[in-house]
């Protein structure tokens, strides 16, 4: 494709931003599955070793394959947005083999002992691990507010200078709280402070935080991009781009958490087709919340599409649509709980999120089992609570499930 040539759909990009040009000429990139590459000559290899593009040295520190699934999801994460001069947005990403190995990567590579990470209590049970577990014991210091009253985050920054970088994760797992992105980070440039967001639920086509000023977007490939719960992997996506390929992509290579070609070739395949599954998964989502909302076995529905969730406003403001991903307190508690996901017949017992069918899970014994139930509780992950990934199935089929797994109660 020529580069004179402006792409002005989300769905085009995803599928002919990476993948033709190769030697070989093939239709999509292909799995190249190799550890190392040769060089022609001593003067090639050094030339490499020397130069910015470490594609074709090593497969820890870079692969065609990875860079194909890099450029597209940068390239969507960039979509329609300009730089501080008025230029289209350039992005650099970090192909990882986890969303944990792409967080490590975050943070190990922005903090060092004596920071501080300031962020949300409403977070990934395994993000609040590797922060309190890991980062802890390097010497980094974690701060937990409550980063929808912005008064808190505005005070946190003012009394603590040993804060270098503010982490938010919007919409939240698995109370899907929805932090603003554009204040928390207008505060945070404030005081120089570095910003990154988690975008996992939302996916670039729902949310772009790049937008608002942030330096690094982070996600699990695994979800939305993936779409099909067919491998593991992780994307950190910065603006910065001497630091992404200098100093961010050092932490990358020496911590080991590189991509493989073949997760990699499945990671590009599902990002072809984001755009048509977010559309269906958002249709039947808000469908769901919905028909549980007004369902008198359920106490309430957690979804920023109902004008009832605390949320809402936010929401409506960062993103094109509330999204996929909901969770519900079922009247009668953890029992309650336990009985309907028993009684499933379509819908699929199972962690994770973003796949083309409908996930069901409970989040206390699953998810944030790693969490003191303490701390679960005071940031509304109830015992009860299930959380649903809602699938692109037939909208009548999974209100069918829900219905009937609901009766009991």
């Amino acid at each position: 494709m020529s580069e004179t040539f402006n792409l002005t759909g989300i769905s085009s990009v995803a599928m002919h931003t990476a993948g033709h040009n190769n030697a070989e000429h093939a239709h999509l990139t292909p799995i190249y599955a190799t550890s190392t590459f040769t060089f022609d000559t001593a003067q090639e290899g050094m030339e490499r070793f020397l130069g910015s593009d470490k594609t074709r040295i090593y497969s820890r520190w870079g692969n065609p394959t990875f860079t194909a699934a890099e450029e597209t999801i940068a390239a969507l994460e960039a979509f329609g947005l300009k730089d501080e001069q008025g230029n289209p947005l350039q992005l650099k990403a970090l192909l990882h083999a986890s969303g944990q190995a792409a967080m490590a990567t975050l943070f190990l590579s922005n903090l060092k002992a004596g920071d501080t990470v300031l962020s949300h209590y409403s977070l990934y049970g395994g993000t609040y691990e590797l922060m309190h577990k890991v980062l802890g014991q390097t010497g980094v210091n974690i701060r937990i507010v409550d980063m929808r009253d912005l008064n808190e985050v505005v005070d946190a920054i003012k009394k603590d200078s040993t804060i270098k970088l503010v982490h938010i994760e919007t919409p939240a797992n698995p109370t899907i709280q929805c932090v603003d992105i554009e204040a928390v980070t207008r505060i945070a440039k404030e005081k120089n402070l570095l910003v990154s967001v988690d975008n996992t639920f939302a996916s670039p086509y729902l949310q772009q935080p790049f937008k608002y000023g942030v330096d690094f977007v982070f996600h699990s490939t695994t979800k939305f991009l993936n779409g099909h719960g067919t491998a593991i992997g992780g994307v950190l996506l910065g603006k910065d781009l001497e630091k992404m390929k200098t100093n961010v992509w050092k932490w990358h290579v020496l911590l080991g958490g590189n991509s493989n070609p073949f997760d990699a070739f499945l990671l590009s395949q599902g990002l072809k087709t984001l755009e048509l599954r977010m559309e269906r998964h958002c249709a039947n989502a808000m469908e769901v919340a919905r028909f549980l909302a007004a369902h008198p076995g359920v106490a309430h529905v957690n979804y920023t599409g109902l004008t009832s969730h605390p949320d809402y406003a936010v929401s409506q403001k960062q993103m094109k649509h509330p999204g996929a991903l909901m969770s519900y307190e079922l009247k009668g508690g953890i029992e309650a709980g336990k009985q309907f996901i028993d009684r499933l017949q379509m819908c699929v017992r199972a962690v994770s999120l973003g796949t083309v069918d409908t996930l069901i899970s409970h989040p206390a014994s699953m998810s944030h089992v790693g969490v003191a139930r303490e701390e679960r509780l005071k940031y509304g992950i109830t015992d009860g609570l299930i959380r649903m990934s809602v699938g692109i199935e037939n909208i009548a089929d999974i209100l069918n499930d829900l219905d009937q797994a609901l009766k009991l109660h």
